[in-house]
């Protein structure tokens, strides 16, 4: 067999080769076919189904993707050339049943076959966005999802703040901020969104500002507003994720059962001095915000912090955190933080981990609750009024 360092000294061996038409049979019968181009070339139009490895990372990433040295691979590229030589270095490597693609993607399309060519992004997005771009599991595809996906964030303030910049930094197309408070010298501690010069203006003129010096991409929907019974499934109407940004438990059980009800993914967190929490709660794949707290805690276990304070950087930490659980579900990569809380401690800088689970009996997400839902009947929910639980809330469909 031969070694990857003798294929670099200039042992060859054979290469099997086959034309498009017969790579396209093959394509159809599940075999795997391998563009082995740069990720530019790639963005620009690829196989369909085709598995995506440059010919310059298949020496550190071919055996970890395609751990079956048995397996049946395709290898092409633009014109031929550099899947030839990739397919002498996986056989040197120890696969046996590798082929070349004659004539490349040029050749494919010449036989009028089919070619995924996703969304393009202008010169400007590809400079701003490069860092990205270099990623696999974003790559122009992921950042075409970005700039395409509208998030709520809730609240500008300690949490809202970073997690606002950073998601308009990385390209989210859309951006509703929802606050209806303004500008204080005490906010400035935490939420960088605002500055000094910006004192008793609204807050989420402020964010807009902020966000458009940073990004001219980012289309910015400001509502000026408190979030209501009566307002919120209007405000949360067509976005892809929300941010709950809120701080208080009353506008977290509304903006949960809202959600839920329009089937919007939402990330969830929470600080408390040294302390953070942070959760996702993607409808029915499990729990919500009822789950986790079917009632709220007294007053004087909960305070907010303009009562017990808070540590200006966990918010930020907490907020960023949010932002990537955003980017994670808009892209669909990683394993966003369903069914998982997240705990952090500033003081000793450690995370912790709690597994949750939906409720069965919740009045919100439980099969009971959702067979009601689609049968539409009204479900009354408890809410938070003056400091007890009250039945009769809103009813959500």
């Amino acid at each position: 067999m031969n070694s990857p360092a003798d294929f670099q000294h200039g042992a060859q061996a054979p290469v099997r080769e086959i034309d498009p038409p017969e790579a396209d049979k093959r394509r159809s019968a599940g075999v795997t076919l391998l563009d082995v181009r740069e990720q530019v070339e790639w963005d620009a139009g690829h196989i369909p189904g085709a598995a995506f490895i440059p010919q310059g990372e298949l020496p550190g990433r071919i055996e970890a993707e395609f751990p079956d040295k048995d397996q049946q691979i395709v290898l092409y590229c633009r014109s031929g050339a550099r899947s030839g030589r990739a397919t002498q270095l996986l056989q040197g490597l120890g696969y046996t049943d590798v082929v070349n693609m004659t004539g490349g993607i040029l050749a494919w399309a010449e036989h009028d076959l089919p070619i995924d060519s996703p969304a393009s992004l202008t010169p400007a997005q590809q400079s701003r966005y490069s860092r990205h771009l270099l990623i696999p599991e974003v790559g122009t595809a992921g950042q075409v999802k970005l700039l395409e996906s509208k998030v709520l964030i809730v609240g500008a303030g300690g949490l809202g703040s970073p997690s606002a910049l950073y998601l308009a930094a990385a390209g989210v197309g859309t951006l509703g901020i929802v606050d209806f408070d303004v500008v204080e010298a005490s906010n400035l501690q935490r939420q960088v969104i605002h500055s000094t010069e910006r004192l008793g203006a609204k807050k989420v003129d402020s964010a807009r500002q902020s966000i458009e010096a940073l990004n001219p991409d980012v289309k910015v929907i400001t509502y000026d507003e408190m979030l209501l019974a009566d307002n919120v499934e209007r405000i949360i109407k067509g976005y892809d994720v929300i941010l709950d940004g809120t701080d208080t438990f009353e506008t977290r059980y509304l903006l949960n059962d809202a959600a839920i009800a329009a089937g919007i993914p939402v990330a969830h967190a929470s600080v408390f001095r040294f302390e953070g929490q942070l959760t996702t709660f993607v409808p029915y794949e499990g729990p919500c915000y009822r789950c986790l707290y079917p009632t709220p805690p007294p007053p004087e276990l909960a305070p907010g912090c303009s009562v017990a304070g808070v540590l200006g950087v966990v918010p930020g930490i907490m907020g960023l955190l949010q932002a990537n659980e955003v980017l994670k579900v808009l892209i669909g990569m990683g394993e966003p933080l369903v069914g998982r809380l997240l705990l952090f401690d500033a003081l000793d800088a450690s995370f912790s981990e709690l597994r949750l689970s939906r409720d069965p009996k919740c009045p919100v997400c439980s099969d009971d609750a959702r067979a009601a839902r689609e049968r539409g009947e009204t479900i009354n929910l408890p809410v938070f009024a003056e400091g007890a639980f009250v039945l009769g809330g809103p009813g959500v469909r």
